[in-house]
């Protein structure tokens, strides 16, 4: 794969498109992904991908909520995936969700894309002074579980998240060990490409 062929960016409204068409595959496939900005992103898009820019910021936060970045993996103009950096914890996020979420659209998967979002996160996050990421997913999620291992996490903890609605795996990931290195493509080279 091309260095350019893979980009990490920040939402934007000029990828609505892009971005709707990710989503309606992931509600095709009957996949809860993104089940919840289905209507959102068919209705008013600049107001989805404004709400996303504030809540990296902490503005416009719903109560118990806490900053988040979002990122959108796109390839050749299609978007492939997309993951979120929580810049904080809180225990409801211990329980289930913890720093970082990531997901790859059903047509792109097994790629190497989820293992490519979660470095680039923890990257992120040691940039933000976060020595250790917590990364959850479910018992039955071998998928991810298996991205996770790939990127240095540790388990932690297992046991049911009513939150979730399912036993919960949760891992760490030492974010300033050899484990969390830099992104890198998943066919070799490509650096996260935020523009910063």
């Amino acid at each position: 794969m091309e260095e350019c062929e893979l980009q990490l960016t920040e939402p934007t409204e000029s990828l609505r498109e892009a971005y709707i068409d990710f989503v309606d595959e992931f509600h095709a496939a009957g996949d809860p992904h993104v089940a919840g900005e289905w209507d959102e992103v068919h209705g008013d898009f600049s107001a989805f991908v404004r709400r996303l820019r504030n809540h990296a910021i902490g503005v416009d936060l719903p109560e118990g909520w806490v900053p988040a970045s979002t990122y959108w993996l796109v390839r050749e103009g299609r978007v492939v995936g997309a993951c979120g950096l929580r810049h904080s914890l809180t225990e409801s996020l211990r329980d289930f969700g913890g720093h970082v979420c990531y997901g790859v659209r059903p047509s792109e998967r097994r790629k190497g894309y989820a293992t490519f979002m979660l470095r680039a996160m923890i990257a992120k996050a040691r940039a933000m002074g976060t020595e250790r990421v917590l990364v959850t997913c479910g018992a039955g999620n071998v998928a991810s579980a298996g991205v996770i291992d790939k990127c240095g996490g540790l388990l932690d903890s297992e046991s049911y998240s009513p939150a979730a609605g399912r036993v919960t795996r949760r891992y760490w990931i030492d974010a300033v060990g050899s484990h969390g290195r830099p992104a890198e493509s998943p066919h070799g080279g490509a650096p996260d490409k935020t523009g910063k």
